[in-house]
């Protein structure tokens, strides 16, 4: 996956962003960050969609979303035509959501894994490939036409 990481995160999420962060520039991986920018109170749509608008026109090539069960954040970036966004708790299934899905956003639920868990799932999340042919068609189904 290509370097331009987006983050967004919730106060619930922030904490866990921050170690994210911190862990992506470690790596090599240039971050943006939008939002939050601390713990208080907030609104996870908020942040959510600047991630998708940024993904959606190509500012960013994939992104990280981080609030307190993780559905909050999920179900608004899933409201963008363009955004694939898997909530992953597990190795596992975040690798299924790249190899499956071709997920563009990996969403991590704070309130339910460590820092320490979440470095294997954005791993698995990164090295995971879009195998295409019988996903493809399932894929090209999501999208509404109105």
């Amino acid at each position: 996956m290509s370097s331009l990481v987006g983050l967004a995160s919730d106060h619930a999420g922030f904490g866990l962003k921050q170690y994210v962060k911190s862990f992506l520039l470690e790596n090599s991986f240039e971050c943006e960050d939008f939002g939050t920018d601390d713990e208080s109170s907030c609104d996870y749509p908020d942040f959510a969609h600047k991630l998708a608008f940024a993904i959606e026109k190509g500012h960013c090539n994939w992104g990280i979303a981080i609030c307190g069960s993780g559905n909050g954040i999920n179900i608004t970036l899933n409201k963008h035509q363009s955004i694939r966004s898997a909530l992953c708790w597990l190795p596992e299934i975040a690798l299924l959501a790249r190899q499956h899905n071709d997920a563009n956003v990996l969403v991590l639920p704070a309130r339910f894994i460590s820092e320490e868990d979440s470095v294997p799932i954005i791993r698995s999340f990164m090295e995971g490939c879009f195998e295409g042919e019988r996903h493809q068609t399932r894929i090209d189904k999501i999208k509404l036409n109105t």
